[in-house]
């Protein structure tokens, strides 16, 4: 699935009229902004900071020194704030439906806030899977049971989905990844960092603690095995870095080609038992990792891997189960991994839960009650106007070939964005849900999810397929596609204010959306043609001038260290880092079109250049927990958000809007900064 997530060609420049008439706050109208008289909270600055010496702190600073962090958070900020009032608004919507039986979210949210009934239950539910595990005799029953595990969603060595073939976008065809490690990445079993060491141990005390609530024996000697085949495949994984590369990871294999390039694993069982026998084709993301991984499976010996299977299934099923075996899963799960001190209230979970397996049904409610027509109409104007402003950019590049231009505008021309909630609701009516059973219900769902996947090979592309709900505070681009998605809940305060000062909404959700635009044309998303298709379009001159204006964005970031010792990586991040100095370019320039040639008005003092960049700052409020922000630096394609703030600096008009100058932090020279697009 090729979508970059936040955590957020037109052939012709003319704006259609109605663009030019964007949300403003002014003296006609009596409805005011939700922050602050413009829409930017100024309580939160910190105005003894110097803007060209920290531009985050200038603009959060006090909000970042009086927000504590909720119990139940393991980093809070304005992506949070809409969280939190998507959750209360989806909670209200599952306790009115749970009031009586007969309705699927009502039902299944039922399900979950039973929890005395969990607790009786214990580790029943589950000890039908975990019976069949440690029944199995030999390595090609344990590959049949892996793939029987695929349909539960639990994890297992190999990742598999369904989506669109990369060179051949109008058919879809199984991937497979990488996967396999009960920690967030590989280097959690490989380096030898103080804290990562701790992590790892704390790992392994938690398979233990899994493995005695499970009702086994010699629980430290068998973690300690399942530890070590962890480490083994983490030894052979793709690094993040390599695996964020399209053409790396396009690899066409035959089921020969399974079984001569990784041998050692019962393939064709395993595909079979997954439902995928028959399939003349799948993509392989990481083909050196399949061949590690197979053979690291077939030297292990069966005991191992009987209980590695029994553990991840525990793992991945823990929330559901009593209380003992959910307090497990959140002690390591969330508060080692991510610093959290608190679950969070049962009733959060139960939304959660409901929105993750079957969202589309509570989105349905959702957007009946709060996402008006008026804001959706707003949002698309602005898109056209952001991506209008994306065109003028290409056509003032002095860095690609016209020929190339042309193709940028073509594909820019395709574009087909999705705003608020899908046009098609996602059918769940063969799905059953029972207010009785909480992990038959998640167990169903995971596996009707996996069967509506299976069914889209051999058919039309769906082009109406949303993969976010519209509660989620997020957007994504989809290559493939070609196209750029903004659900509901996003587009709101501090993002999109309709009563706010058109400086601010540029700098926020304008600057989001230039972000997803722009995606489109990052070190990856520039692969893509027009149709979507992973295909040379570029001249090789464009992509050596593009690799080298890319190359300074890695070397800007290389050198941050939100963590002593611990700097972002350049490499991994560059694909955000390209898109938010893309995307506030972009939108600056589609602010500076809605003025119509027209001086902004100056408000409390500040100028709209001002403002803009302030309302950018904002949406990027965010305090975190340390172990969290040590984990997003190991595994997040996202910076922290001072260094997406930060991204002001290689902005020419920043500088003149903060009289920016040589000596301060953040001060780059001009040959110094990059400009992209």
């Amino acid at each position: 699935m090729k979508k970059f997530l936040i955590a957020i060609a037109a052939s012709s420049i003319l704006l259609p009229a109605a663009l030019c008439a964007a949300p403003a706050a002014s003296a006609k109208s009596s409805a005011k902004p939700q922050y602050g008289t413009f829409g930017f909270d100024t309580a939160g600055m910190d105005k003894t900071i110097t803007p060209g010496d920290d531009f985050y702190g200038f603009a959060n600073g006090s909000w970042a020194k009086n927000t504590p962090i909720p119990a139940d958070r393991s980093n809070f900020g304005m992506f949070t704030v809409l969280d939190d009032l998507s959750t209360s608004r989806s909670h209200a919507i599952l306790e009115e439906m749970a009031k009586a039986p007969g309705t699927r979210i009502g039902d299944f949210y039922a399900s979950f806030m039973d929890e005395a009934a969990a607790d009786r239950a214990g580790i029943a539910p589950l000890r039908p899977t975990l019976d069949r595990i440690a029944a199995l005799g030999d390595r090609t029953a344990i590959a049949g049971q892996m793939g029987e595990l695929v349909r539960l969603g639990t994890t297992t060595p190999f990742l598999i989905y369904i989506d669109q073939d990369d060179k051949d976008p109008e058919h879809y065809i199984p991937i497979m990844r990488q996967r396999g490690l009960g920690m967030p990445d590989r280097d959690y079993y490989l380096k030898t960092d103080e804290e990562i060491v701790k992590s790892r141990d704390a790992y392994r005390a938690y398979l233990a603690q899994l493995l005695t609530l499970a009702g086994e024996t010699q629980a430290d000697q068998r973690a300690a095995a399942i530890l070590e085949l962890e480490t083994a495949f983490a030894k052979v994984h793709w690094t993040r870095v390599d695996s964020r590369d399209t053409t790396k990871t396009y690899n066409k294999w035959s089921a020969e080609d399974f079984e001569r390039q990784a041998p050692g694993f019962a393939w064709t069982t395993y595909f079979k038992a997954a439902g995928l026998d028959g399939e003349k084709k799948i993509l392989v993301g990481q083909p050196s990792a399949f061949t590690g991984m197979a053979k690291v499976i077939s030297e292990t010996p069966i005991g191992v891997l009987k209980d590695y299977l029994l553990v991840q299934t525990i793992d991945d099923h823990a929330a559901y189960l009593s209380k003992p075996f959910v307090d497990a899963d959140f002690g390591f799960n969330s508060g080692v991994l991510s610093g959290t001190p608190e679950n969070q209230e049962r009733w959060k979970r139960g939304v959660n839960l409901v929105k993750n397996l079957i969202g589309e049904d509570l989105g349905r409610e959702y957007v009946k009650l709060y996402f008006k027509p008026e804001t959706k109409a707003a949002a698309d104007d602005l898109v056209r106007n952001v991506i209008a402003a994306m065109g003028k950019r290409i056509e003032g590049l002095r860095w690609m070939a016209p020929a190339t231009k042309a193709k940028a505008q073509a594909k820019l021309a395709a574009f087909m964005p999705k705003i608020g909630y899908p046009t098609k609701w996602r059918d769940y009516s063969t799905l059953r849900i029972d207010r009785g059973d909480l992990l038959g219900n998640v167990m169903r769902a995971n596996g009707f999810d996996w069967q509506r996947n299976l069914d889209k090979l051999g058919k039309p592309i769906d082009r109406t397929e949303w993969q976010m709900t519209p509660m989620e505070i997020n957007a994504y681009a989809n290559f493939s596609m070609n196209e750029i998605v903004f659900p509901a809940a996003i587009l709101q305060p501090p993002f999109f204010d309709p009563h706010a000062d058109p400086a601010v909404n540029y700098g926020g959700i304008g600057a989001v959306i230039g972000h997803e635009i722009s995606h489109h044309f990052d070190d990856q998303g520039a692969k893509y043609d027009m149709h979507g298709r992973l295909a040379e379009w570029w001249t090789s001159d464009d992509v050596q001038r593009f690799s080298a204006l890319t190359d300074k964005i890695v070397k800007q970031y290389d050198a941050y260290e939100p963590l002593p010792g611990m700097h972002i990586q350049g490499a991994l991040t560059q694909g955000e880092n390209i898109a938010d100095l893309a995307g506030l370019t972009v939108a600056y320039e589609a602010y500076r079109i809605s003025l119509k040639g027209r001086k902004a008005p100056v408000i409390d003092g500040l100028s709209g250049d001002q403002r803009f960049y302030l309302g950018w700052a904002q949406v990027w409020r965010r305090n975190y927990r340390e172990a969290n922000l040590r984990q997003r630096l190991l595994t997040d394609p996202h910076s922290p958000s001072a260094q997406r703030a930060g991204v002001v600096r290689n902005l020419d008009p920043f500088y003149s809007a903060y009289g920016v100058k040589p000596g301060q932090k953040m001060y780059l020279g001009p040959a110094d900064r990059v400009r992209i697009w």
